[in-house]
């Protein structure tokens, strides 16, 4: 009995084939990723603890404080002063954005032709900033931008002016320290996309009658947007939340957003308003940023998905 048991066993084997062991290594690599996604544990109450639970805490806050209901967001959408200073904000970091890329994406492209010794001297040169508190570089910036600075200093001594250009305490000099300061991070994204692009595209382009400035815009230019997207979204919510620099370079036409939420705690001690300001800030950076995603894959330009 029993060895006609082992022989149907057999039989069966032989018609189904060995076990196929897929499933069995899904299982192993889904177990793997699972313990592999253990790690973020860590991360994630790190942010739940610094980022979430206050950010919670502020929202609750601006309805809370000084008493329950809308009153604080009321002051700030009926109160022309502070839609005066959303305004410049917002005028400002879209500004500074557009200039910083502009400015970033010729010194990028540069950085690819650039021999090694200089394409480090380059580096080097975008990476300052990073190395140099953001304090100190205002403060050098107030040396250099003043009326009796050495910008016009030197404008002065080589007859170009007669009297000193408003640059310090003026949106001028703001903007000029905010793109200076925002400058390195379009900078490195936009090297980072176009050292990836293949040059051999531009020669076929070329070998099929494309001019040199044509076969650039047609077919250079275009493979770099995820790198210009990528640069345009990390500058402008960084400029949205500027404090220290429109403080020192700016005049009081200039406020921006930070500067008032920081007005609000330490002068006024207005807490309730500061965080519906901070909300506001919030709640418009991520109201573009949908309305962004609507027009460009963010997913695919920031992730690399495709």
């Amino acid at each position: 009995m029993t060895q006609t048991l082992e022989a149907a066993a057999d039989e069966q084997a032989d018609r189904t084939g060995p076990p196929n062991p897929a499933p069995r290594v899904r299982r192993w690599a889904r177990l793997e990723f699972d313990n592999w996604a253990l790690l973020l544990l860590p991360l994630l109450g790190f942010l739940t603890l610094v980022f979430v639970i206050p950010l919670l805490l502020l929202l609750s806050k601006s309805f809370t404080d000084p008493a329950v209901g809308l009153a604080n967001y009321s002051d700030i959408l009926t109160n022309p002063l502070y839609l005066k200073v959303l305004r410049n904000t917002f005028v400002t970091a879209i500004t500074v954005t557009l200039v910083t890329v502009v400015i970033a994406f010729p010194f990028a492209y540069l950085m690819t032709l650039a021999t090694p010794f200089w394409r480090g001297v380059m580096m080097i040169a975008v990476l300052i900033p990073f190395w140099t508190s953001l304090l100190v570089r205002s403060f050098a910036l107030v040396l250099l931008l003043r009326d009796t600075g050495v910008i016009n200093t030197v404008l002065d001594s080589v007859g170009v002016i007669d009297e000193p250009i408003p640059m310090l305490r003026h949106l001028s000099g703001v903007m000029f320290g905010m793109v200076q300061i925002t400058l390195p991070f379009a900078v490195l994204p936009l090297y980072a996309t176009m050292r990836t692009i293949d040059r051999r595209l531009l020669l076929a382009a070329e070998s099929l009658g494309a001019r040199p400035s044509v076969a650039f815009w047609k077919v250079f230019v275009p493979l770099t947007i995820p790198g210009v997207f990528a640069g345009l979204i990390l500058v402008f919510i960084q400029a949205l939340g500027y404090y220290i620099t429109p403080a020192l370079l700016g005049g009081p036409q200039n406020t921006m957003i930070g500067q008032l939420i920081v007005e609000q705690v330490s002068t006024v001690l207005k807490f309730g308003f500061a965080a519906a300001l901070a909300v506001v800030l919030l709640g418009s950076t991520l109201i573009l940023l949908a309305i962004a995603s609507r027009f460009v894959d963010m997913k695919k330009y920031l992730m690399g998905s495709k």
